[in-house]
């Protein structure tokens, strides 16, 4: 399959889709952008989102802003992440829907890879939420894998099988990812709108495991420009 972009500042379109391709992303610019500090005066929900396309380049920053691999020796002998998670277990996969399919974040290899072709990004939003953004070009899926986060290499606490436990952990995770994506939006003038998502549809359409959480959506893209 031919990829139709060639260069960071194109966007993700792809001629066809009859075979979806892993999306290798650029090396993120990692001395770009604001001052956290500003990016903390800036930070806010803006669900206006126009359906504008994002640069591949702004795409692997954003990435890597929410969970990338920041340094090669982290804690456990696992790599370390922008994203603190319990006993480095790195339980959140974060997947993203476009409107040419869904595609899994690998933060190893920093790429995307693809899961399923068509555009499902209604379904990571919530029921009446949908005329928020309901053409933004980026929504995030946030899908905690309890396998990893109980046989992480970290600490094997005594009560890590009981499911409030986990929960207690993965739903922190995630928002310490969550407000990575804030604050890079906040940094680069983008929107960013955390929400709940269509948790039973997503986890039937990923095909996902028994021990697999379908937990939040959030939505990424440039804001729209109200008229004065």
């Amino acid at each position: 399959m031919k990829k139709v972009f060639s260069h960071s500042n194109e966007s993700i379109n792809y001629e066809s889709l009859q075979n979806l391709e892993p999306v290798i992303l650029p090396r993120p610019e990692t001395d770009n952008g604001n001052s956290v500090l500003k990016a903390l005066r800036e930070r806010k929900t803006i669900r206006e989102i126009s359906e504008k396309k994002l640069p591949l380049m702004i795409l692997s920053n954003l990435l890597w802003a929410a969970c990338g691999v920041n340094r090669k020796n982290g804690p456990f002998g696992i790599q370390g992440r922008t994203a603190a998670t319990a006993s480095n277990s790195q339980e959140i996969d974060l997947y993203v829907s476009f409107q040419e399919g869904i595609y899994l974040y690998d933060a190893i290899k920093h790429q995307l890879l693809p899961v399923i072709a068509g555009d499902h990004r209604k379904l990571a939003i919530g029921q009446g939420q949908a005329s928020f953004g309901d053409n933004a070009p980026v929504r995030f899926i946030y899908v905690a894998d309890i396998n990893k986060l109980v046989n992480t290499s970290g600490y094997q606490e005594p009560g890590l099988l009981d499911p409030e436990i986990q929960k207690s952990y993965y739903f922190v995770d995630t928002g310490i990812i969550a407000a990575n994506v804030y604050l890079f939006a906040a940094s680069q003038g983008l929107a960013a709108w955390f929400h709940n998502c269509n948790k039973k549809g997503l986890a039937a359409k990923l095909n996902l495991r028994a021990d697999q959480r379908v937990l939040f959506g959030q939505t990424v893209g440039y804001p729209i420009k109200k008229q004065k």
